[in-house]
């Protein structure tokens, strides 16, 4: 079941400059969504429109069924949102603010809940310090307490991690498997592929402003996921034998290695024909390795293509 329903959307602003060109895009409910794409993609803007703080130039957003523009505060209630940029009162602390974002959800006082979520962000110990003392990975955390005071059944965190220092980045994914377990959805926007390699159900590619493909994480993988083959040589090359051409091998620069590309989900690899061709041309190798294309990669490769 879809939580979030977008439609034709589109943002050309006063400029001329077209950040989003007809997204469609059904976000499932209880998923984590990955969302990446280089800087200046679109994510933000995507982000933005869909908790209607963007006015679109064509198109519909749904939250829960409700229309984000003409039933804002009901959609706008569902969602929490962790921006990029830190946004808070650098007088106030974490506990205040916290507290008062629940209440301008129009939510009722719950001290034992904004206490919870202190201590799963480990935030508890800061509790009563002003927040401008806090640490930037800190004041991260505080905004992830921030967006989750009101019980949002969607979570946006516009690059989550950016700036935070490892221990910190497995903390917080910690407390997004949790929310992900309590049923909340989950969309984030990253540059740390490994990320979205190891968190996501679903990955979706934007490149200037267009979303290039979405799938789920593991069809994706498969599908445009590649092994290599290194051959570490005996004897170095000059050059590849005329008799190897079909096999479509690359010779490292210095002649010592060679690299075949072959296909994960190919019903054959055709690694047995090669290695039986090398025997033939007297070609000797002295180790093997096989690599498998990450996340990354595929993601490089799409948007380079574009």
């Amino acid at each position: 079941m879809s939580i979030i329903s977008i439609s034709n959307l589109s943002k050309t602003y006063a400029t001329g400059f077209s950040a989003l060109k007809n997204i469609n895009l059904d976000i499932r409910a209880g998923e984590i969504f990955a969302l990446l794409g280089p800087n200046g993609a679109g994510k933000t803007t995507l982000i933005g429109t869909i908790c209607g703080l963007v006015m679109p130039s064509t198109g519909t957003v749904t939250v829960g069924g409700h229309d984000n523009i003409k039933d804002y505060r009901a959609a706008r209630s569902m969602i929490g949102l962790v921006p990029q940029e830190l946004h808070t009162d650098a007088w106030e602390s974490p506990w205040s603010t916290a507290s008062f974002s629940r209440g301008l959800f129009g939510k009722p006082a719950n001290p034992a809940l904004i206490e919870k979520i202190l201590k799963d962000l480990s935030l508890w110990d800061k509790r009563k310090s002003q927040i401008i003392t806090l640490s930037g990975g800190m004041k991260r955390r505080v905004m992830i307490a921030k967006a989750l005071a009101h019980e949002p059944q969607i979570l946006f965190l516009d690059e989550p991690t950016a700036g935070v220092d490892v221990e910190l980045r497995k903390a917080m994914w910690d407390v997004v498997r949790e929310l992900r377990a309590a049923g909340v959805t989950i969309i984030l926007t990253t540059h740390y592929i490994e990320e979205a390699e190891e968190m996501a159900d679903r990955v979706g590619v934007i490149n200037n402003g267009e979303i290039m493909l979405v799938e789920d994480k593991a069809t994706l993988m498969q599908k445009l996921g590649r092994k290599q083959l290194k051959l570490h040589l005996q004897d170095k090359l000059s050059a590849l034998p005329a008799a190897l051409a079909a096999h479509h091998l690359e010779l490292s620069a210095d002649g010592s290695e060679l690299v075949y590309t072959y296909d994960t989900k190919g019903e054959r690899t055709g690694i047995t024909t090669l290695l039986n061709d090398l025997g033939a041309a007297g070609v000797r190798f002295n180790d093997l390795n096989t690599t498998q294309s990450s996340l990354e990669d595929i993601f490089v490769n799409l948007v380079h293509r574009q």
